[in-house]
């Protein structure tokens, strides 16, 4: 298999076979998706996490790949920290979670979770080469990529190498974040790649006893956001326990989490595959 076939640019670029710099298309991966925010700690990785698990739960076979290489936090999101990826034949196995949900994060080849990754960007560039060409992936429906944050050396690497299908952009109500995450949205629309939509994260708090949506801030700001760079709103999430804490508690199918992840799964799949 070449580099252009299976690419989503097939037909569509201007570069050569000889010097096109993406990865080597894994044929067993039928669509690539990065999940991104441009910053961190609007909770892009819970997100991820909580896309991953929906899919599954709709018969999709699934796999994340952990590309924040300094800060990896899925090993922890999906309560598979203790455990360790493991090599046969120059290839690596991926670590497959309680759900299925196949996982590969660099803390799988550390001893200590813990322990620093001082590595400069061409260490980092081989490691998420590695990770995409020499991993194990079965037949996977959906890889979604948990992006770092940023729009750094290693956000650039992975959305010029990597054969992504689209992106999923991750924010939260404040002013400040739109202006941030826009630089990302920036950033995919200089690349010409596809912008599938956006997760409002921690949009609103809602009330135990009566379901009352309490915004804690001015719920014109994402349509603003979203109108002015053309985007789709794909959920809004609220700000809850079961999202919080999604490495210990196991959403109740009633979950009102679940029915929002659905919809927005939903809208996904249509859009990657329209």
């Amino acid at each position: 298999m070449s580099k252009c076939d299976g690419c989503p640019s097939k037909n569509k670029c201007s570069t050569t076979k000889e010097n096109c710099q993406k990865f080597e298309v894994n044929k067993n991966i039928k669509k690539v998706i990065a999940v991104m925010s441009g910053k961190g700690g609007v909770g892009k990785s819970s997100c991820c996490v909580l896309l991953a698990k929906q899919l599954k739960k709709q018969g999709y076979n699934v796999g994340i790949l952990d590309a924040d290489i300094t800060g990896p936090c899925i090993p922890r999101f999906m309560n598979v920290e203790k455990e360790s990826a493991y090599g046969s034949n120059q290839k690596i196995h991926p670590v497959v979670s309680e759900e299925g949900i196949e996982l590969m994060s660099l803390n799988f080849l550390l001893e200590k979770e813990d322990a620093p990754v001082l590595w400069r960007g061409p260490i980092i560039t081989n490691a998420l080469k590695q990770f995409y060409e020499d991993v194990l992936w079965s037949e996977l429906d959906f890889l979604l990529i948990d992006m770092p944050p940023g729009t750094g050396d290693v956000a650039l690497t992975i959305l010029q190498m990597y054969p992504i299908h689209g992106v999923i952009m991750v924010s939260t109500p404040q002013a400040m974040v739109s202006m941030i995450v826009a630089k990302a949205v920036h950033m995919c629309q200089q690349m010409q790649i596809p912008l599938i939509g956006v997760i409002e994260n921690m949009s609103y708090i809602l009330c135990d006893n009566c379901d009352h949506k309490i915004q804690m801030f001015d719920e014109d700001e994402i349509m603003k956001f979203l109108q002015t760079y053309n985007l789709d709103l794909l959920a809004e999430l609220p700000m809850t326990r079961s999202v919080a804490q999604i490495n210990k508690i196991k959403l109740k199918e009633e979950d009102f989490v679940n029915s929002v992840m659905k919809e927005a799964v939903n809208k996904i799949i249509q859009k990657v595959n329209g």
